[in-house]
């Protein structure tokens, strides 16, 4: 009889432990448990990394999507500064890149066509006549299978078949997040196929470093280094150009306020077809990751975000097609320019631009690339 009631005593305990595995909250306020759900055959969850300074990064596998960032401010108070949902209910709702890995290929691709080897490769429309982001089955809306070595690592894997969204080759994709002691986030992606194909990956997360995304992100300071951006048509496709900074709204060549960058001249066109700022700035940083791509820093919180890749683009968006529909975590409507997102990433529509740098990858070839998202404190 001891036996037997130790035994139960034991079992009572470990299920009460699993149970508040899934109920307990997150530091950013996430419950696991609405996370869980079967979507496309798999189980989609949520995992939290953690570092010993108090930050926290919680991910779910559906998508590979940053679902909070936790980071102190210059009072030391724990702040999300991305853009998210409550529960995995909401991403599956509407389509949306809502901090998301993207992937095949990340941004438009003009008329969903491309040629390779000769072969005119047509793929699948989301964006009008346009791909963008991998099309309606890019991997924003898969499950990848997870696995957490430790506390400060997710590792996401995903296998893209042959055809899928009319890409060529089953591409194996690996996804690495680490949180670092200094309170860095660094993402590795790694990539093999078996064809010929094109592969151009970037994460799609919302900054707010203010954490309250009531606020917009109009008086962020922004410094991105690069002395070029790649301007769009009507139909916001790449044109091939590569156009100065200097002289135009796009200037964050020193830091200056997204609202200041705005009133420079707010009737320019390219200003106008994007409704503020959704363009590619051309990196000066060689791909070193020792060299600052961008620096963010919001005077509220003391928050600085310092951008680190190996990518030879930064996709700069204001967060202009948000209109409040969508209603993210705590209850807040996400309005008009309350996130930023800084996407290192190829150049848009390079599949179909041979002069840029290029997104091929062969059999036997790997792709890799890295960005690093640094956070740190301002007085």
């Amino acid at each position: 009889m001891k036996k037997t009631s130790l035994f139960i005593i034991l079992l009572s305990t470990f299920l009460g432990s699993c149970q508040d595995t899934d109920t307990q909250k997150t530091i950013s306020g996430l419950e696991r448990k609405n996370f869980q759900q079967q979507v496309k055959g798999k189980q989609t969850d949520l995992y939290a990394l953690k570092n010993a300074s108090g930050a926290e990064v919680c991910i779910t596998n559906y998508g590979g999507r940053i679902v909070s960032l936790s980071v102190p401010d210059r009072e030391n108070q724990l702040q999300d500064v991305v853009l998210g949902f409550d529960n995995i209910d909401e991403y599956l709702a509407k389509p949306s890149s809502f901090g998301a890995t993207v992937g095949r290929v990340a941004n438009r691709i003009a008329n969903g066509k491309f040629v390779l080897d000769g072969d005119t490769i047509t793929l699948d429309r989301n964006n009008g006549e346009h791909t963008i982001h991998g099309g309606t089955e890019g991997w924003q809306n898969q499950v990848f299978d997870a696995e957490q070595p430790s506390d400060s690592v997710l590792v996401l894997r995903y296998v893209s078949k042959d055809g899928e969204a009319g890409f060529p080759g089953q591409v194996q994709v690996k996804v690495t997040f680490s949180l670092s002691e200094e309170n860095a986030l660094k993402i590795d992606y790694f990539a093999e196929t078996d064809k010929k194909t094109v592969i151009n990956m970037t994460n799609h997360s919302f900054f707010n470093l203010s954490g309250n995304p009531e606020k917009n992100i109009l008086d962020h300071t922004l410094l991105v280094h690069a002395d070029a951006y790649t301007p769009l048509n009507e139909q916001l496709i790449t044109t091939g150009k590569l156009e100065p900074l200097v002289g135009t709204p796009f200037d964050f060549t020193r830091p200056i306020s997204i609202k200041e960058a705005l009133m420079k001249d707010s009737s320019h066109a390219q200003v106008q077809l994007a409704q503020g700022f959704d363009h590619n700035y051309v990196l000066r940083t060689d791909g070193n990751l020792s060299h600052v791509a961008a620096e963010v820093y919001a005077p509220t919180t003391g928050i600085s975000l310092y951008v680190y890749t190996t990518e030879p683009g930064l996709q700069v968006y204001t967060g202009n097609m948000l209109d409040g529909s969508r209603i993210g975590k705590k209850g807040v409507a996400y309005n008009k320019q309350t996130g930023l997102c800084l996407e290192p990433q190829h150049y848009p529509d390079t599949p179909n631009k041979p002069e840029w740098p290029t997104t091929i990858l062969d059999p036997g070839e790997q792709y890799t690339s890295t960005t690093i998202y640094q956070f740190g404190i301002q007085n």
